[in-house]
């Protein structure tokens, strides 16, 4: 059971995780609320990659070992920033535009190498690079319905990429 959770697990937890992001930035979530989930990702992105990493050595799969790797870096960057008082705003945003731009690199690349759905992949990974760059215009120019454009694209396209990479193995 702990082998399938692994495999079939993402493509509800990346959905859910930027739908979570995107309530943050909607000022939906407490500050707690948040802290308390990076907690949790940190949690299952560490079990995920020390269970996983002995299969996560070579090809693809050693892309993704790197994803989660600078994933749970990043995600240990947000969690610090929200522990400062008062939170990090510059760190926050690093850690989603980092959100954003590793796995789109994860996708390329798998897209790269391999012949199932390549599409799927480089196309998800292109919207997720067009969100972080929506997203920064957002941040940086304060237009808020850009940073939930950025947020939405990479959504669409780490879920597209997670739903082919879990249908196809």
């Amino acid at each position: 059971m702990l082998r399938r959770l692994r495999e079939n697990g993402p493509v509800v937890l990346v959905p859910l995780a930027w739908t979570f992001a995107t309530a943050a930035h909607l000022d939906l979530l407490a500050r707690r609320t948040v802290l308390i989930a990076h907690l949790v990702m940190v949690a299952i992105i560490a079990a995920f990659t020390v269970l996983s990493w002995r299969e996560m050595t070579a090809g693809v799969l050693l892309v993704w070992r790197r994803v989660l790797v600078a994933g749970l870096a990043l995600t240990l960057v947000g969690t610090g920033a929200l522990l400062a008082e008062p939170p990090v705003g510059p760190l926050l945003s690093v850690t989603v535009v980092g959100w954003m731009l590793v796995p789109a690199a994860g996708l390329v690349a798998t897209g790269r190498r391999i012949d199932r759905r390549p599409r799927a992949y480089t196309g998800g990974g292109a919207l997720s690079a067009a969100g972080a760059a929506i997203y920064v215009g957002g941040v940086v120019g304060t237009v808020p319905g850009l940073v939930l454009a950025g947020l939405t694209v990479t959504t669409v396209g780490q879920t597209a990429g997670i739903v082919a990479a879990v249908y196809d193995y």
